[in-house]
């Protein structure tokens, strides 16, 4: 979705910028500025990796790392179908990353910081819920408990304890 979605927010921009009245205001408004500042704006909001602390998990952004704080974690575990069903409730639903607000029937409302669903791990909190999808989602789990005292082994792809 992402290499389509730039193809095009490119794309207008081109086809703006050679054909139609460059005079316009409102034109060059809708097919330069606006889908450059979509692509720029969504672009910001990727998500490079993860880095675990003590006490919490950075999500690394372009710019920034956004926060979660570890207490109150209760367990986490490796889930590559969690986000399947899912409807966005606020947030970017696949352009560089899958961020905001979600909602299945499975997890009820989550906050997402993902780029690859199928590698999803999800993190449960005596009051919230979160998914990330590190590149070694076993070895996070693996991690992540360890860090927070926690015995628990992380679950295989198969459903059944690694």
């Amino acid at each position: 979705m992402t290499g389509l979605s730039i193809l095009i927010l490119t794309g207008i921009p081109a086809i703006g910028m050679f054909a139609g009245p460059h005079n316009n205001p409102l034109w060059i408004f809708g097919m330069i500025a606006m889908p450059l500042s979509i692509l720029f704006i969504t672009a910001i909001f990727t998500i490079r990796g993860y880095v675990l602390t003590l006490d919490a998990l950075l999500v690394r952004r372009l710019a920034w790392n956004s926060r979660v704080g570890l207490s109150g974690l209760q367990s986490a575990e490796v889930d590559p179908e969690a986000m399947s069903g899912s409807i966005r409730t606020c947030g970017n639903g696949g352009m560089f990353c899958f961020s905001g607000t979600f909602n299945n029937n499975r997890l009820g409302t989550y906050r997402v910081f993902a780029t690859d669903p199928k590698r999803s791990v999800v993190l449960r909190f005596s009051d919230r819920t979160v998914v990330v999808t590190p590149d070694q989602p076993d070895d996070f789990v693996t991690r992540i408990n360890q860090l927070c005292g926690k015995s628990a082994r992380p679950v295989g792809h198969s459903g059944k304890e690694a």
